[in-house]
C-alpha cells in the first residue's frame, strides 16, 4: 500500500472475525479498561470483550480513585484491577494500565459504552495485524445525543477536528480524535508520553503522526456508540485541555497553563 498523508479508513465490511483471528497468531494483545465510577457498566463492556476471549492475552481496568464498586464489579468479571495511586486522570489511568501490560498490542475502552458490541476489540486490532505500518487505530461511530440520532460528541465536532483541521494536515480526516476506543503498537507507545487528563487522546494522535507519519494512523467503524452524555458546563474544561494539548504542540506561546 502506497504511503499517503491521510490516514487508512477500514469500513465496517472489511472486517472478518475469521481473518482477524487468524492474523493474530502468536501476537499477544492487552485490553485495558480505565473507569471511574462505572460500576453500572462497567461489568457489560467487560462480558462483551470476554465474548471473544481468544484474541487478548490480558484484561486490565484501571480503578481511577472510584467511590463506587467499580473494583468489585470489574475483579468479579475476571479483569485484572490497578488502582490508581496519586493525581487522577484518563491519561494517568491509561499509563497506569499500559505499564501494568506487558502485550505487543494495546487496546484501549472506554467503561461507559452502554451498547458495546463483541467486535470492538478485533476491529480494532485488525489495522494493526494487516500492515506492520500502522502503529495506532482509532474507532469511529455515530454518537447519539438525546432523541436524536446524532449530535453527541460535541468537543470532538467543535474543537479536536476543527483544531487539527487548521495546524495537522491530514488529521482532520480522523473522525473520532478523542475516542477512547484506541488500539497501539506497544513500541509506538513506548516512544511517545500519555498526557494526563483530557490532552492524552489528541496529543497521542499528533505526537504518533509526527513520528511515523500520518499514515501510522488508521480508523475503524465501530457503528453507533451510546454513552452516558455529559452536560454542557462539564464540556468547557475538556475542550480548554484539548485546546492546549494541540496549541503547544503548534509552538504557540500560552499565556498560563495549569
Amino acid at each position: 500500500m502506497t504511503h499517503t498523508n491521510v490516514p487508512w479508513t477500514l469500513a465496517r465490511e472489511s472486517y472478518t472475525l475469521e481473518r482477524v483471528s487468524a492474523l493474530k497468531g502468536e501476537t499477544t494483545v492487552a485490553v485495558i479498561v480505565p473507569a471511574k465510577n462505572e460500576a453500572t457498566t462497567i461489568g457489560s463492556v467487560l462480558e462483551m470483550v470476554q465474548v471473544h476471549d481468544h484474541l487478548f492475552d490480558e484484561l486490565i481496568v484501571v480503578n481511577d480513585h472510584s467511590s463506587d464498586d467499580t473494583a468489585t464489579v470489574a475483579d468479579h468479571h475476571g479483569a485484572r484491577v490497578v488502582h490508581l495511586h496519586g493525581p487522577g486522570g484518563k491519561g494517568s489511568a491509561m499509563t497506569a494500565g499500559f505499564e501494568s501490560s506487558s502485550s505487543d498490542i494495546v487496546v484501549f475502552l472506554d467503561a461507559d459504552v452502554l451498547n458495546m458490541t463483541a467486535d470492538y476489540v478485533a476491529r480494532l486490532i485488525q489495522p494493526l495485524l494487516e500492515r506492520p505500518a500502522t502503529q495506532v487505530v482509532k474507532g469511529y461511530y455515530e454518537r447519539p445525543l438525546h432523541n436524536m440520532p446524532t449530535g453527541g460528541g460535541r468537543v470532538n465536532e467543535l474543537t479536536a477536528r476543527p483544531v487539527l483541521s487548521l495546524l495537522f494536515p491530514g488529521l482532520g480526516e480522523i473522525r473520532q480524535p478523542l475516542a477512547g476506543e484506541t488500539a497501539a503498537r506497544r513500541g509506538a507507545l513506548e516512544s511517545i508520553v500519555l498526557e494526563p487528563d483530557y490532552r492524552v487522546e489528541i496529543a497521542l494522535l499528533i505526537d504518533i503522526a509526527r513520528l511515523f507519519g500520518v499514515h501510522a494512523l488508521a480508523q475503524v467503524d465501530l457503528g453507533t456508540r451510546r454513552h452516558r452524555n455529559r452536560p454542557l458546563e462539564e464540556l468547557r474544561p475538556m475542550a480548554v485541555d484539548v485546546l492546549r494539548a494541540a496549541l503547544e504542540r503548534y509552538k504557540v506561546d500560552l499565556p498560563w497553563s495549569e
